[in-house]
């Protein structure tokens, strides 16, 4: 199930009517479950029984680490982590690992549900976080479904205690969090998805492309993964506050950044602050820090996708993390983004080699970005929309009850007379 689809339309509505029809938190939190059971079997069903499992194997362990000391407190968060980890090699980089294992289908955001859940252990461990005791809340934690499958990646101290809290009905929240929604759904259908298919369309003629073509789409990609992803954030995080729970944000204007570090504060927070919290300092922080950084970035790399294209990508980054600590500008930052982000695109070695070789042999090539002139304008009308209005939406939009609904009302004409309605899955589903 998509967000971006008339059937995540329906769930959301009769989810959130019945959530606030309950009165006890008990009977909110197994509605939630159910829930979010459903959302994730909606894509392959018998994975629900892989997520139970690690469900419950991460929730004896917490247990077991708060009852425990010394040696067999650690013994038991390794085993949480191995399992989980072990989880991610099967499904995902056996093959790119060379280990024998058949061939299986990803579960959809197991990256995120993982990370998710190794925060937990850690953060018991750690003494930070108490075991929780309820497995339906601990369950709920994975399974919350407007975070399920892309994330925020969040921190049990920030959501466990959301889930445990009866929330009354606040005609704020709902407003807020429409106004949230409809802007998610702008981002995706009306922008990340239009610009998706000049994206592909330069990636499918590659060889006919001219260089000022291939660079162009180059461009296009770093609006189309951010409306594509951030969409999906919104429509998350939106989802949530309608029923009065907050999500961590995940984005702060990272093409606004002024090199490539500070780009990493404001890309995929959840992503960043886990691996600054979970691998940077671990391994002595800035101490060593040229080998941490590196370290830290090829793993983010790798996170992203069993290619040697995003282990390169995220390399590359960490590269120029170090050379660039000192700001080189907004714009300098951005084409940095931008070229890096075609080993994100790319198939494969080969062809991000191709594309950029392309792009900077000057060449002339065949016109055309799989969109009309007037599709292509309006393209960049509707980039410059989402970058003015990106943080003025909500001290905005949702000022009064006027102004809620006359954005309310612009945002559906918008999405319905221009949006792309092909139900094209998030590109970050694949992680």
């Amino acid at each position: 199930m998509l967000f971006n689809s008339l059937q995540f339309l329906v769930f959301f509505m009769v989810v959130t009517l019945s959530y606030y029809q309950l009165t006890r938190q008990k009977t909110r939190i197994l509605l939630l479950l159910v829930a979010g059971c459903y959302f994730y079997m909606t894509f392959v069903p018998w994975y629900i029984l892989i997520l139970g499992g690690m469900i419950v194997i991460d929730f004896l362990a917490a247990l077991q680490i708060g009852r425990s000391r010394g040696y067999t407190r650690r013994a038991w968060l390794t085993a949480s982590i191995a399992a989980n980890v072990g989880l991610l090699v099967v499904f995902k980089y056996a093959h790119f690992l060379h280990l024998p294992f058949p061939y299986l289908i990803l579960p959809i955001g197991l990256s995120f549900h993982t990370f998710q859940a190794m925060s937990y252990t850690i953060e018991v461990y750690r003494g930070r976080q108490e075991p929780e005791q309820d497995f339906s809340v601990y369950a709920l934690y994975v399974l919350f479904y407007p975070q399920l499958v892309a994330g925020p990646i969040e921190r049990p101290q920030h959501l466990l205690p959301q889930l445990r809290e009866y929330r009354e009905y606040r005609w704020d929240n709902v407003k807020e969090g429409l106004a949230r929604m409809f802007w998610g759904f702008f981002k995706k259908v009306v922008i990340a998805d239009r610009l998706g298919m000049a994206v592909d369309y330069s990636y499918d003629h590659l060889h006919t492309q001219g260089s000022l073509h291939l660079f162009t789409s180059a461009l296009l990609y770093s609006f189309q993964i951010y409306a594509d992803f951030s969409g999906y954030c919104d429509i998350g995080i939106g989802a949530a506050r309608v029923m009065g729970i907050g999500l961590m944000e995940n984005f702060d204007e990272p093409y606004t950044a002024g090199s490539i570090a500070s780009f990493w504060t404001r890309w995929h927070i959840s992503l960043s602050t886990w691996f600054r919290d979970y691998v940077y300092i671990p391994l002595g922080g800035k101490h060593q820090r040229k080998r941490n950084v590196m370290i830290t970035f090829l793993l983010s790399g790798l996170w992203h996708g069993a290619n040697w294209t995003f282990v390169l990508w995220g390399g590359l980054h960490g590269l120029l993390a170090l050379l660039g600590r000192k700001r080189i500008g907004m714009i300098l930052t951005f084409l940095a983004t931008t070229f890096l982000w075609v080993f994100f695109r790319a198939r494969g070695i080969r062809q991000a080699g191709a594309y950029l070789a392309g792009i900077f042999s000057f060449r002339s090539g065949a016109p055309g970005y799989g969109l009309n002139p007037v599709e292509l304008g309006l393209s960049f009308v509707l980039i410059a929309i989402m970058l003015f209005r990106e943080h003025r939406w909500k001290s905005h939009f949702i000022r009064s009850d006027t102004r809620f609904a006359l954005f309310a009302g612009s945002m559906t004409l918008v999405c319905y007379y221009l949006g792309v309605f092909n139900e094209n899955q998030f590109i970050y589903f694949q992680f």
